[in-house]
């Protein structure tokens, strides 16, 4: 019996499941297109689709998707191993960083879509 809280652990580090939250309709906080991560809370939850248009320097790059475009943050570990360009429709989860003088993406995984 003292093995079934093991197994639970295990299966659920194996799947990822402890991780990840509900993103659907209706959850809170759930984000999707820039404009509303320009308006945003700090630390708000964002799962954005569109394209990564060109790098402004190391680890940050110009986000866009049909409502406009943002300055992303991905760490090089975050990256995908396929090569991705302009030209590739992508998948960004992350959270809104609040700055000084406006909004960034802190960008946790990255999903190429075509």
């Amino acid at each position: 019996m003292k093995s079934l809280p093991i197994l639970l652990i295990t299966s659920l580090i194996a799947t990822g499941s402890f991780a990840a939250g509900y993103t659907g309709p209706g959850a809170q906080g759930a984000i999707s297109t820039v404009s509303a991560a320009r308006e945003a809370a700090d630390e708000t939850p964002v799962t954005l689709e569109g394209r990564i248009v060109r790098q402004l320097k190391h680890e940050h790059y110009e986000f866009q998707d049909r409502t406009g475009s943002i300055e992303v943050e991905i760490d090089d570990e975050d990256w995908p191993t396929t090569a991705i360009d302009e030209k590739h429709q992508v998948r960004l989860q992350g959270e809104v960083d609040k700055e000084l003088f406006g909004r960034t993406i802190d960008v946790d995984f990255i999903e190429v879509l075509n």
